[in-house]
């Protein structure tokens, strides 16, 4: 009986690394503006949006549902482009043990960049399928991001 996985998607995006990543490090109050599926969010611990003492409240939707959560971040390497979060309570921890997500943005010599998305995840037990409407969310984010912000380099 395996309860613990691991889920990666890499995507191509046209924006560069560094842009990207800064939204999800240093502007993730703004996702909401950028993500169709992402509602609503708010400081629910904390001052700063981007301090890994501080939580988020999240309202997002995943196949037509409307789901909630919260998070922190565990780690942010700005030379790598990564950073690590741990979600939990609201719906998560109706089907995880541990659920973290993990970014990481780098550039490709053609101009372009790309995006992993890993989800480390511990089951409740057997029955809990893997998150991958979960993946499927992160990706569909990535995509209206990446657009969002290929818009915002035109209107410069």
């Amino acid at each position: 009986m395996v309860l613990a996985g691991k889920l990666t998607a890499e995507l191509g995006i046209k924006t560069p690394a560094d842009k990207f990543f800064k939204l999800y490090a240093k502007e993730s109050h703004e996702l909401q503006n950028h993500c169709e599926r992402i509602h609503h969010a708010k400081l629910h611990e904390g001052e700063d949006w981007h301090d890994t003492d501080t939580v988020k409240h999240w309202t997002y939707v995943i196949d037509g549902e409307v789901h909630t959560c919260h998070e922190s971040i565990e780690e942010v390497d700005e030379e790598k482009n990564k950073i690590i979060w741990k979600i939990f309570e609201g719906d998560i921890d109706k089907h995880y043990k541990d659920f973290k997500l993990i970014l990481e943005v780098s550039d490709k010599a053609d101009g372009t960049a790309v995006v992993k998305w890993t989800i480390e995840y511990e089951k409740i037990n057997e029955d809990i399928n893997p998150p991958i409407a979960q993946m499927d969310f992160l990706c569909q984010n990535t995509r209206d991001a990446d657009a969002k912000l290929g818009k915002e380099k035109v209107a410069l």
